[in-house]
């Protein structure tokens, strides 16, 4: 470990201190203040718009403006005001009925913050999976530490110095560094702790917080598969699944991982598919609007995939670019994979990458049980004329979210909880649903100085005995 990794894990604790003795010294902040938080990060996004899209196309080498505004900016803010918009209504005590045996009295549910939330933030959307956690611990009431990925260092920054010009350190603090930093930050013993990553070392990340009994959310990764039906046009199929697998070249949790076609039709819709993309992208080499591959780690992780399958017999589907300025780039083509063996990485491993195996299935029913056959997806896209068929596949599945006709904008609806099931995510968030994550739902029973129950105290007598006889009837 590095002397300026110690200091960083020195730092972090005593922001963990200082949060934590501000936190119980103002438990309860006011609408008024939560909303003025909220505030503050619209403004912070509104302000400083070119700084961040600077930010992350410099960590990607090419990221698509676009692509950071609506992608990052835009979706946090929508986020920030929702929750401001609704705050009010969610902080409200919750009224529950008393029993008759109980009364008088009333019974409600009070919503109160949990503390100080640990926040982790993966490299994929650096901006927006580090702020929107951030905007649901604020809206209820917490405070929070952030830590970046380091294969964002540019993001990780600016956020750092964005923050601390608009929120004191004891109540937002951005932790930056390496991997012995991440890990020293999951073992601290926050009040919750948030963490967005692959569901490796999402595995770690709940061990290390167990030790101190810390309770997480989860929100990890997997392979979502795209149902297109044989009723459902097949251009307008590509059309969808492509952008969507295109948007940020594939590094998106949701994104399709493959497409389930009807038997004898994959060519068909992985023709459709590199048609689209080819439209999308006269040459994705120089094309500014298709983002770089993060990292020349990740980059080379996705071009062995490729040859591994090219070598296993698979075609390789591509539309017409320059091979040499995409490598210079570090971006890979748009790729559409046929005739996979059935124990290939690209089908086993989640791909991150503008990569997309097409495969046959028989039936529905078949396509279903292939995708029960494994691990819960973080999302499923179903595409179909028959709601009849939509419904069917909904039944016979479990993911965290789904898809009809249409992928990836279901994250972006708020009132949608947002998460995975099993080794896609534990836990999720957006809209009420993140609220409720970092608040305890804190149960209160009011009665007045004198109560029946007191007369349920020893010595018991035949009072007692006869109300027990008329409760157990």
């Amino acid at each position: 470990m590095s002397d300026a990794e110690s200091k960083q894990i020195e730092r972090m604790k005593s922001s963990l201190a200082d949060q934590k003795s501000a936190f119980r010294a103002d438990r309860q902040r006011s609408l008024a203040e939560r909303k003025a938080d909220l505030a503050k990060i619209a403004k912070l996004c509104r302000d400083n718009v070119d700084a961040i899209c600077e930010a992350i196309n410099k960590d990607f080498s090419c990221r698509a403006r676009e692509e950071s505004i609506f992608g990052e900016i835009v979706f946090v803010i929508n986020d920030a005001e929702h929750t401001a918009k609704h705050l009010k209504t969610w902080m409200k005590p919750k009224r529950v009925s008393v029993p008759m045996n109980l009364m008088p009295g009333k019974a409600y549910i009070r919503r109160d913050p949990v503390g100080v939330a640990g926040i982790v933030a993966p490299w994929n959307y650096p901006f927006q999976l580090a702020m929107a956690p951030l905007v649901a611990a604020l809206g209820a009431g917490c405070r929070a530490m952030i830590k970046p990925s380091e294969y964002t260092p540019a993001t990780a920054e600016l956020m750092k110095s964005l923050i601390g010009q608009y929120f004191d350190e004891d109540q937002v603090a951005v932790i930056t560094g390496g991997p012995a930093v991440g890990q020293a930050f999951t073992q601290l013993k926050f009040d919750h702790l948030f963490y967005t990553g692959s569901t490796q070392v999402g595995r770690l990340v709940a061990k290390a917080a167990a030790e101190n009994l810390v309770p997480v959310t989860l929100e990890l990764g997997g392979k979502s598969p795209a149902i297109v039906t044989a009723n459902y046009p097949f251009e307008s199929a590509a059309k969808s699944i492509g952008w969507g697998k295109l948007f940020n070249s594939g590094q998106t949790c949701v994104a399709p991982d493959y497409v389930l076609a009807p038997k004898g039709r994959e060519k068909e819709i992985a023709k459709a598919i590199i048609e689209v993309a080819q439209a999308q992208f006269e040459d994705a080499g120089n094309d500014g609007s298709y983002s770089a591959i993060v990292s020349d780690r990740h980059y080379a992780r996705l071009n062995t995939m490729i040859e591994e399958a090219r070598a296993a017999g698979a075609a390789i589907l591509q539309p017409e670019h320059d091979a040499e300025a995409a490598k210079a780039a570090r971006k890979i083509p748009p790729t559409v994979v046929l005739n996979l063996p059935a124990d290939s990485k690209l089908l086993e491993e989640e791909i991150f990458g503008p990569i997309l195996p097409v495969l046959g299935y028989e039936d529905l029913d078949t396509a279903t049980d292939y995708i029960s056959d494994r691990d819960h997806p973080l999302a499923l896209y179903v595409y179909t004329t028959d709601k009849a068929e939509a419904e069917r596949v909904l039944d016979r599945t479990l993911s965290g979210g789904v898809g009809v006709n249409i992928n990836l904008l279901h994250l972006s609806i708020p009132d949608l909880p947002f998460g995975g099931i099993g080794a896609s995510g534990q836990g999720a968030y957006h809209g009420e649903t993140g609220f409720e994550v970092f608040s305890h739902n804190r149960s209160v029973f009011h009665t007045g100085k004198w109560h029946p129950s007191r007369m349920l105290a020893p010595p018991y007598g035949k009072l007692i005995e006869g109300l027990a006889k008329k409760q157990l009837k």
